[in-house]
C-alpha cells in the first residue's frame, strides 16, 4: 500500500519533535545499529566483487528527490525497431551482504527503511545504502541489470535479469528532469522515459488497474499559523513509477513460469469499502457517478487540486489487505495484486525493502535457467510475515505522523466549527464515527445521535491534542 508522507517546509517546530520521539519510543522504532553490524559494513563495502559481465557502456541515470542518497535503481530506454528496449539496474545488496550475517540479521528484524519529517530509518547501514551499494554517480557498482523489451503498445514481449557492473553517469532529480523534458533539452533516454512511461499509463488504464500518484503533505506556516498542502507529484514522477511497475509484472512473470517466487498479492475490494471511499468524494465536493470503476475514477483526478489530492490519500485504503505469497513448486490460486489487475512483485527497491533481495535472486536463477540459493529456499517462508510485520509497522508509524500534524493543524481552534462529511459510522455504536472535513482537508472521531452516513455535517472542534494525536468533533445541531 502507497504511503502518505508529511514534509516541513521549513524545520520541523520544536513542538513536534518532541511528539515524533514520543512516537519512535512508544513503536520502538530501531535507532542507531549495533557496532557489529556497522563493522560487517564497513568491511564488506570493500569486498564486492564486480561482476564479469560488464555493461558501463549503457548510459544509466538514477532519478530520486534531490537529497536521497540511497539509490536502487538506475535508467536507460532505447528505441528497439517500432519497440523499447528498457535496462533497469537494481542495487546488488547481495553482493555485500551473506545471509545470516550480522547486516542480514539485522535487515530482518527492520524488513524496510521508515520514513519520517525529521528523520529516516534505513533498512542497512548507511556504508551501504548510501555509499558503496548505492548506485551514486561516476562508480562502477555491482547491479542485478533487467533488461525489458517492450512492443510499440508498451506491452512486455521479453525479460532478462543478469548481474553486471554499471556506472551511473549522474544523479538527477524529478524537478530537474521534467524541466528538461518540458524545454525540450532532456537526452533520448528520457524522452523515452515519457513515452514509454505514457504508454504503460495507457496500458494500466486498459486492463483497469490503479496506481496511486500520491502526493505529499508539506507544512507551511503563514501569518504565524500552520498550513497544510498537498504537494502533487510530476508527471515524470510517474512515468517513472511505471518503469518500476513495469519491472515488478515482468518478475512476477518470470516466477509464475519458473514456478517459484515471491508475489505482492492482494485480494479484491468489498463494496462497503466503495461506500466510504464514496462518502468520501462527497466530502471533499468530488463527483463520482456509480457507473464509474475505481481505476477510472482515480484516472481523473488531478493531484494538483487540493481537493483531488486529498482524495488521493484517502484512496490508499484500497490496497489494505495487500501481502506477499511465496510458493515453490506451484503456483499461488490467487497471484494477482487486485488493484494493478495483474500479477506483480517488489524487486526495484533492494537498499529499503528486505523482500527484494530474496526476489532478486530468485529471478537472476530462473533467468539464467540455474537452481535458485540454498539460502533463498530456505528462508523464504519466513518473509511474507517479516514483509507483513513491517508494513503493519510503517503504516502506523505513518499514520501517527500524520495524526500528529492534523491535531497541530486545529490545535489552536478548539470550539470552532467546521464543514464536512460523516464517512463512517461504527456499526456497534452508531452515535460514534469518522467526519472529514472539507476544509482543511483531514479527518477525525465525531460523535452525535444518530449519525447521518454520507450526508453534510456541521461538527465542532472538541478536541485536538498533537501529544496524543488525536482529533475529535461533536455533530452541532
Amino acid at each position: 500500500m502507497p504511503l502518505q508522507r508529511v514534509r516541513f517546509a521549513e524545520d520541523v517546530p520544536e513542538v513536534f519533535r518532541a511528539s515524533l520521539q514520543d512516537i519512535r519510543r512508544e513503536q520502538e522504532v530501531p535507532a542507531e545499529f549495533p557496532p557489529e553490524v556497522t563493522a560487517t559494513a564497513e568491511r564488506a563495502a570493500g569486498n564486492a566483487v564486480l561482476p564479469e559481465l560488464d555493461r558501463t557502456d549503457l548510459e544509466f541515470v538514477t532519478i530520486d528527490p534531490p537529497d536521497s542518497m540511497d539509490l536502487d535503481q538506475a535508467l536507460h530506454i532505447e528505441r528497439a525497431g517500432d519497440g523499447f528496449t528498457v535496462y533497469y539496474a537494481i542495487a546488488d545488496v547481495a553482493a555485500y551482504v551473506r545471509a545470516g550475517d550480522p547486516i542480514d540479521t539485522e535487515a530482518r528484524r527492520r524488513g524496510e527503511t521508515l520514513y519520517a519529517p525529521d528523520k529516516r530509518t534505513p533498512l542497512h547501514p548507511p556504508e551501504l545504502s548510501e555509499g558503496a551499494a548505492s548506485l551514486l554517480p561516476d562508480e562502477v557498482r555491482p547491479a542485478l541489470l533487467w533488461t525489458v523489451t517492450l512492443d510499440a503498445a508498451g506491452e512486455i514481449t521479453g525479460v532478462t535479469c543478469e548481474r553486471a557492473r554499471v556506472k551511473s553517469r549522474a544523479k538527477l532529480n524529478y524537478a530537474g528532469v521534467q524541466q528538461d523534458l518540458d524545454a525540450g533539452t532532456a537526452s533520448e533516454s528520457l524522452r523515452l522515459l515519457r513515452e514509454v512511461g505514457k504508454l504503460r499509463e495507457q496500458c494500466e488504464l486498459d486492463r483497469g488497474g490503479v496506481n496511486l500518484p500520491i502526493p505529499d503533505q508539506e507544512v507551511v506556516t503563514s501569518d504565524g499559523g500552520w498550513g497544510l498542502q498537498f504537494r502533487a507529484p510530476l508527471p515524470v514522477e510517474g512515468w517513472n513509477a511505471q518503469i518500476s511497475l513495469l519491472t515488478g509484472m515482468a518478475a512476477a512473470q518470470l516466477m509464475m513460469k519458473g514456478r517459484i517466487g515471491i508475489l505482492r498479492t492482494l485480494p479484491e475490494s468489498h463494496d462497503d469499502l466503495r461506500r466510504k471511499l464514496g462518502n468520501t468524494a462527497k466530502a471533499l465536493g468530488i463527483d463520482w457517478p456509480a457507473d464509474v470503476s475505481y481505476a477510472a475514477f482515480i484516472h481523473g483526478l488531478d493531484p494538483a487540486t487540493p481537493a483531488h489530492a486529498a482524495m488521493l490519500a484517502a484512496c490508499t485504503v484500497l490496497f489494505r489487505g495487500a501481502g506477499y505469497t511465496a510458493f515453490d513448486g506451484s503456483v499461488p490460486d490467487k497471484p494477482q495484486h487486485a488493484a494493478m489487475k495483474a500479477e506483480y512483485a517488489h524487486v526495484t527497491a533492494p537498499l529499503r525493502r528486505l523482500v527484494d533481495r530474496w526476489t532478486g535472486e530468485i529471478c537472476v536463477a530462473l533467468s539464467a535457467g540455474t537452481d535458485v540459493p540454498e539460502w533463498v529456499r530456505e528462508s523464504m517462508d519466513e518473509i511474507p510475515k517479516i514483509m507483513d510485520d513491517a508494513d503493519r509497522r510503517a503504516h502506523a508509524y505513518e499514520r501517527s505522523i500524520v495524526s500528529m500534524v492534523e491535531a497541530g493543524l486545529v490545535a489552536d481552534r478548539l470550539g470552532a466549527t467546521f464543514d464536512g462529511v460523516i464517512t463512517d459510522v461504527d456499526e456497534k455504536s452508531p452515535n460514534r464515527g469518522i467526519v472529514v472535513l472539507t476544509e482543511p482537508a483531514i479527518e477525525g472521531r465525531v460523535t452525535g445521535t444518530a449519525l447521518p452516513l454520507g450526508q453534510q455535517v456541521r461538527v465542532k472542534l472538541v478536541e485536538a491534542d498533537i501529544a496524543k494525536r488525536t482529533v475529535g468533533f461533536e455533530l452541532v445541531g
